[in-house]
């Protein structure tokens, strides 16, 4: 009888183990399959021209520039990859974004890198289904103070071949925007 109910617990274990184990492994496959978010991505996937506006201060006027951007999806369709090149300033300017969504955190990540800079502002954001944009919020380094700047950008696909970008800047709780971009597929 010993046998039998140390058979039955045995067993018992195992299977609530390897229960545990595939829910475990769903969770796991939920979280590295792309879904409809990383679908969206692909649908910008291609070369695009973009011009734009920037604010270094909110009362200055702003400061006209355009170039070449390409859009391409990473890693099995889990990333989209945005490189920009142009003219900012009267300076050769480059690029790199990097977009995904996290299906765990059910949360929109996007990191920048580029030439006017050493450092990476990291992002995360929401869908705000009423502006229909994606609304980032992060920080990074402001170099004229070495103190975190708040930082808020918002991108809409207006469709398959526009799509819009707004950065903001937020010191001491007010925002005021800082950059605009208007991407046109070619």
């Amino acid at each position: 009888m010993k046998k039998i109910i140390l058979l039955v617990f045995v067993l018992a274990y195992y299977s609530i183990n390897s229960f545990a184990q595939n829910d475990e492994m769903k969770k796991w496959m939920d979280y590295m399959t792309p879904g409809k978010e990383h679908q969206e991505f692909a649908k910008m996937e291609g070369d695009w021209t973009y011009t734009g506006k920037m604010w270094m201060d909110p009362n200055a006027e702003p400061q006209a520039f355009n170039g070449n951007a390409k859009f391409e999806m990473l890693l099995g369709g889990r990333y989209s990859q945005l490189t920009v090149t142009g003219k900012m300033m009267g300076m050769d300017f480059k690029g790199i974004g990097i977009d995904g969504f996290d299906n765990s955190q059910k949360k929109w990540i996007s990191i920048w890198i580029d030439n006017f800079g050493t450092g990476i502002l990291y992002m995360e954001g929401t869908y705000d289904e009423n502006s229909k944009k994606i609304i980032y919020k992060g920080k990074a380094v402001d170099p004229m103070t070495g103190k975190d700047m708040e930082y808020k950008q918002t991108v809409k696909q207006i469709d398959d071949k526009n799509c819009e970008m707004e950065m903001f800047n937020i010191s001491e709780g007010k925002e005021f925007k800082s950059m605009e971009m208007n991407y046109t597929k070619k």
